[in-house]
């Protein structure tokens, strides 16, 4: 029920004690049934143990159930990811799971995918302040001479992540300073804040103007697309590639590395002429299927779907396919990953807890292949549609 402009506020339940108790949560559903008259009978159905979610929601009232199904399995021979994997995509989409898993079946039969991570760097981009450009160049000096003293003041702040660089950008009397780090197994996010803030109050303490700072002036693009982190890596660089045999993709996918090849220059064109992210077929989809089904932060696809493809058709009739994901942001410890059912979706891939995010990379790299693949397949063999028909509609 509506509120009117003169109506006090109705203030969502809490308990200053235990607000993640079961109790709490059904006191909220119960305020829900209350102001809105809807039953939550399936939100508050879950086996998730609530002790479990501070520092994950506020609030906490119920879950959200997406349907998870099975791919695979996906071939990797990858420097971290060597084997099978079955991966659990969560969608509502049907024939994603479908697509994914014919694109899984040709790459192991065409020997799998080769996938490396070739760089990896999370950002906060703080930005300095001064009267003119001159006194900002200066600053950019001195902080290139201090660079011993600001990783010390940054590093002392987190156990895993580490001050890899710092690049400058000058726009009239602001000094923009891209903050790069790597941050273990975790996305990282938090995590380098916490580390650019103790850095940039130790350079304001200690630079002799003690400049003001703002602690991110978005040339991070946090949580947002942007050309700079598809040039320089934000989370990890991760390049999946396969040589599909063309015997395979007639038998399988009904078309022919040639007509591959040739539509591949029209999407090209395509994807410049809309000054695309992705110049790829769909790598969204599967990235937050993925996500959601291992604890991800699902606003990360963002970023994390921007990728370039490059392809080549070879002198024996083959065909050369790769990926490259160039802001990928996982993670395999901390955030969602400890939770119940995400923890099982990683627990699937071998790829929970600590030394395991290069691993998870690597399958992202594979998953978004597969389906890349898939996708145009089904795009030239006139199966797109069909498909959707088949097994994309509720009736």
């Amino acid at each position: 029920m509506p509120m009117t402009p003169t109506e006090p506020r109705r203030r969502i339940p809490r308990d200053t004690d235990n607000d993640y108790s079961p109790e709490a949560a059904a006191r909220r559903r119960d305020f829900v049934r209350e102001q809105t008259g809807v039953e939550l009978h399936h939100m508050g159905q879950f086996s998730q143990a609530t002790d479990q979610l501070p520092g994950n929601i506020e609030h906490f009232t119920g879950v959200a159930q997406v349907p998870v199904g099975l791919a695979g399995p996906l071939r990797m021979i990858g420097e971290h990811a060597q084997g099978d994997f079955y991966v659990p995509m969560a969608t509502t989409e049907g024939t994603l799971v479908a697509s994914y898993n014919r694109g899984m079946r040709l790459l192991a039969e065409c020997g799998g995918v080769r996938a490396t991570v070739v760089d990896e760097a999370m950002q906060r981009s703080p930005v300095f302040t001064f009267p003119d450009a001159l006194a900002a160049r200066q600053f950019g000096r001195w902080v290139v001479d201090n660079m011993d003293g600001i990783r010390a003041a940054a590093e002392a702040t987190t156990r895993s992540g580490r001050l890899r660089d710092i690049m400058q950008f000058a726009i009239g009397p602001l000094r923009y300073l891209r903050f790069n780090f790597t941050t273990g197994d975790a996305a990282g996010q938090n995590m380098v804040s916490k580390a650019t803030l103790a850095a940039c109050e130790w350079i304001r303490d200690q630079h002799p103007d003690h400049p003001a700072f703002v602690l991110s002036g978005n040339i991070d693009t946090d949580k947002k697309h942007s050309q700079i982190n598809t040039l320089l890596t934000r989370g990890k660089r991760v390049v999946a590639e396969c040589t599909l045999k063309a015997e395979a993709v007639e038998r399988i996918m009904g078309t022919t590395t040639a007509e591959l090849f040739r539509v591949r220059q029209i999407s090209q064109a395509g994807a410049f002429i809309a000054g695309s992210a992705n110049n790829g077929a769909h790598a969204a989809n599967g990235l937050t299927a993925l996500f959601i089904a291992t604890g991800q932060d699902v606003a990360n696809v963002s970023e994390s779907h921007a990728a370039t493809t490059y392809c080549q058709l070879l002198d024996n009739g083959d065909y050369y396919w790769s990926v490259t994901l160039t802001s990928l942001i996982v993670a395999t410890h901390g955030g969602g990953t400890g939770l119940a059912t995400q923890r099982e979706g990683l627990e699937m891939l071998g790829c929970h807890g600590r030394d395991k995010s290069h691993k998870f990379a690597e399958i992202c790299g594979g998953v978004v292949l597969a389906g890349d693949i898939s996708l145009s397949c089904a795009v030239i063999a006139g199966d797109w549609v069909t498909s959707h028909d088949r097994y994309g509609r509720n009736r």
